[in-house]
């Protein structure tokens, strides 16, 4: 038997470094030499990094820096969209969140506009020194004293619950954009200080007809988060 065979023909064919038999067979000799396959892979492993060092250089690097900034938004939402449907963010809390994530996409619109639809460095240091300060606040809104109720008794209660939670799936799907969802947490927030405002004028209780006005307005709700939701305009 070869050294060749007793390194074992199946482990070096399934290392993801080898595009052909001229490398195998080079991955061959650097074992013989050593006596070791792991040495032999500790090479490889050495020159695949180098491989790829190498080509994120050749890459167009604006490209992968919006990439990147891409990807930084949709963490940004996923981790508000988790805030509301837990309730460690409160309507307020979202729907300001989302309207200082919605001038960053502006703002990120109209780089792009003055530089035939790219970004410079500049601009996207600038854009990432932003949303550093944006996931700050996620996290000083989400780890605040401000909740809102994920198990709610009344039925003006589970309304509001469920709207949330419409809300918060349309932001982690997509389907709601920043400007969107800042608008429907705004009025959700509007009806919430409606509750209070109406509970604290009557010992805690709603009476019948502000159980109706509140039914209205998120009757009205509603559509408007069907209408965003199916509108074709995604994050």
């Amino acid at each position: 038997m070869s050294r060749y065979d007793e390194l074992g023909r199946r482990d070096i064919y399934s290392w993801p470094v080898f595009q052909n038999s001229k490398q195998l067979e080079v991955a061959a000799e650097a074992a013989e030499t050593k006596r070791s396959i792991r040495e032999a892979k500790a090479m490889y492993s050495i020159s695949k990094k180098a491989l790829f060092v190498a080509a994120l250089a050749a890459l167009a690097l604006p490209a992968f820096g919006q990439s990147t900034i891409q990807q930084r938004k949709e963490n940004q939402q996923d981790r508000i969209a988790n805030g509301v449907q837990s309730g460690e963010l409160t309507a307020g809390e979202a729907g300001n969140l989302e309207g200082k994530e919605a001038a960053l996409n502006q703002e990120e619109r109209d780089m792009k506009k003055m530089d035939n639809g790219k970004l410079t460095s500049a601009d996207r240091a600038t854009l990432n020194q932003q949303q550093n300060q944006l996931s700050r606040q996620i996290y000083r809104d989400k780890h605040n004293a401000a909740v809102q109720n994920t198990n709610p008794k009344s039925e003006v209660g589970k309304r509001q619950e469920n709207q949330q939670d419409r809300i918060a799936q349309g932001i982690k799907s997509g389907q709601l954009t920043a400007g969107e969802a800042a608008n429907l947490e705004h009025r959700q927030a509007a009806v919430n200080q409606e509750i209070r405002a109406d509970r604290a004028a009557n010992g805690g209780t709603l009476t019948a007809q502000e159980k109706a006005q509140i039914n209205r307005q998120q009757n009205q709700n509603s559509r408007a988060i069907y209408r965003k939701k199916h509108n074709g305009r995604v994050q």
